[in-house]
């Protein structure tokens, strides 16, 4: 028996790789509980391993001279008979757990009877026969199915967190290291590696995004975390696409430069499946740190492009001077020139061709994001004809102040340039912007183009003055707007507040139109003396038959108005009807004194 459990544990160890004493006690501690299952006697239950029998099975009992709890005591007298006469009150005995069995010749009942055979090998006494009573140590196997089932389940669980505690040694200290294994399954997203002895787990969120994986396929990461058996209940080993370290162990892998030191990575960041960006340094004067990371036509690093499925990579030279590294981590962007602006703040301003603007920023800002990660500094990036315009403008604006700017401001006008122009009557910027390309071209002896030049920058900067003119002079005309307009509101407010009947007239004029000052009413409701009709309400037929006979026009001067009409409405409808009566009487009374004035001098002629 104690052969072929040996034999389990020994292949126990060597299948999941732990120790064999963490075997041994883990099925001491499954025996244990299930003696303690088994007896429920309250006994102190201990279990060894012995090699040669297998696993013993004791009770502690603890000598005593009255004996108060059988389950853990024993009397001195019985002590010293299993003993010998050493035993001393206070002393502790490990007393093997046994049951009585009765002797037979043929074994019916194996929990009350044994063999005479076998009785006699456990007690070594030849004079034992058939029918005699004695004391068998209880095994593992006679422990009942329940107690075999919680043995069982305890010694899973025991080596379960060994075989666990010992993975979390095993790989705890190897964190960033490159492995390689092929993925075994995928389990909602995560994508489960096999790495031979273990399972790890690449979790989605350090996956490439647009990275597609097939089961079976092998597989390159790094160990990214590796979680301790109470805190994480599946795969302990944690793995890494995403992170810039599996980026440098690419690179010491298939540099060799870089994996003896002579060539250092000083620096790696990413945007997985996108681009990266490496910053290195040489040990060695005679070693060209980017053309051995790129090796020759360009195969170490396409090698490890591949690898991470097209992701582009940039590998830039390190400088200690932050303005160079910054020009060399724009790559591939030209630089023409790079301005220190804060240094507390760790600000530089990058100035760029207009065609390299694009370049430089990259899409979506990336490679200017991955540049000032790398470098470390906040980096502004402007085109040159962005400065000129700007340093057009200041210009300007000292002209439009009266400060005299000299032809030596522009770019390339030196002031041996400047003593020449003004020799030929050319002595501010407005006169060389005046000039023509072959007049500046004469005077100078220089191209075509550079006389262009010279004169574009002067317009430039007399166009940024009258620009800033106009604006000057919109910016005063609405201020003088908006004071005429002020006063006139004080004004009209002073007219509200003499006015009390005007209260109200603004809330009034907001909402609704400016005649309309209050609640709508039917004008047959309103108090105010409207008339609703002359007469009875006729139809149009009757009105032109009226009209007909009495051959004039019978339409009353004052209009009708609707009922749906306010009073407010209808008292204004009134004035203009009124208004209109007026003036048709004006008119009458001025064509009657014109007809008395041309009787006048008819009847004088007559008498």
């Amino acid at each position: 028996m104690s052969a072929t459990i040996a034999q389990s544990i020994d292949a126990l160890c060597k299948e999941h790789g732990i120790d064999r004493e963490l075997v041994i006690e883990a099925i001491k501690d499954a025996v244990r509980a299930a003696a303690r299952k088994h007896f429920r006697s309250g006994e102190d239950i201990n279990v060894e391993w012995n090699p040669e029998t297998g696993i013993e099975i004791f009770s502690t009992k603890k000598v005593v001279e009255q004996v108060v709890r059988p389950a853990t005591e024993i009397s001195v007298e019985e002590a010293r008979a299993l003993s010998g006469e050493d035993v001393e009150v206070g002393d502790e005995l490990q007393i093997p757990l046994s049951v009585t069995k009765r002797v037979v010749e043929r074994v019916t009942h194996r929990d009350t009877e044994i063999s005479l055979e076998q009785a006699r090998r456990i007690t070594r006494d030849e004079q034992i026969t058939i029918g005699d009573l004695i004391e068998v140590p209880i095994m593992p196997e006679e422990l009942g199915r329940i107690a075999a089932q919680t043995a069982k389940q305890v010694l899973l669980q025991k080596v379960r967190d060994a075989v666990r505690q010992n993975i979390y040694e095993q790989y705890v200290d190897r964190v960033g290291e490159l492995v390689s294994g092929y993925i075994k399954r995928f389990e909602r997203g995560d994508i489960i590696v096999d790495l031979g002895n273990v399972e790890a787990i690449l979790p989605r969120s350090q996956q490439v995004r647009g990275e597609q994986w097939s089961q079976g396929e092998r597989i390159r990461a790094v160990i990214h975390k590796v979680y301790s058996p109470k805190e994480a209940k599946g795969p302990q080993v944690e793995l890494s696409r995403t992170s810039p370290v599996l980026l440098r162990r690419l690179f010491e892998m298939e540099v060799p430069e870089i994996y003896d030191e002579t060539v250092v990575i000083k620096g790696i960041v990413r945007e997985p499946g996108e681009r990266s960006k490496v910053a290195v340094a040489s040990n060695e004067r005679d070693v060209d740190p980017v053309g051995a990371c790129v090796g020759m036509k360009g195969s170490r690093v396409q090698a490890i492009i591949r690898e991470l499925r097209g992701e582009k990579i940039d590998i830039i030279e390190w400088s200690e001077e932050p303005s160079i590294f910054a020009a060399n981590a724009l790559s591939p962007a030209k630089v023409n020139q790079v301005r220190i602006t804060d240094l507390e703040r760790k600000k530089i301003e990058v100035i760029v061709d207009e065609d390299q603007l694009s370049l430089a920023i990259g899409k979506r800002g990336q490679n200017v994001r991955l540049a000032a990660q790398l470098v470390g500094w906040d980096i502004d990036i402007k085109s040159e004809a962005e400065i000129k315009r700007e340093i057009a403008r200041q210009m300007g604006a000292m002209m439009l102040a009266g400060t005299e700017v000299p032809l030596t401001a522009l770019e390339g006008v030196t002031p041996a340039t400047a003593s020449v122009l003004a020799e030929r009557g050319i002595k501010d910027l407005e006169a060389l912007a005046a000039a023509s390309v072959d007049e500046i071209a004469d005077y100078l002896d220089i191209s075509f183009d550079e006389a262009q030049a010279l004169i574009e920058a002067a317009r430039n900067v007399v166009a940024a003055r009258n620009e800033e003119a106009a604006r000057e002079q919109r910016a005063a005309t609405a201020q003088e707007e908006a004071v005429e307009q002020g006063v006139e509101t004080v004004s009209a407010g002073d007219d509200a507040a003499a006015d009390p009947t005007a209260q109200g007239y603004d809330e009034a004029v907001e909402t609704r139109p400016p005649f309309i000052a209050e609640e709508k009413i039917r004008a047959e409701d309103s108090a105010d003396p409207v008339a609703l009709t002359e007469a009875d309400p006729m139809t149009v037929d009757e009105l032109m038959l009226q009209e007909l006979d009495a051959g004039r026009d019978l339409r009353p001067d004052v209009i009708v108005p609707a009922p749906e009409i306010t009073s407010s409405e209808a008292a204004v409808i009134e004035r203009q009807a009124a208004a209109v009566k007026e003036e048709r009487v004006g008119a009458a009374s001025l064509a009657s004194e014109d007809e008395e004035k041309q009787d006048v001098p008819s009847r004088g002629a007559t008498e």
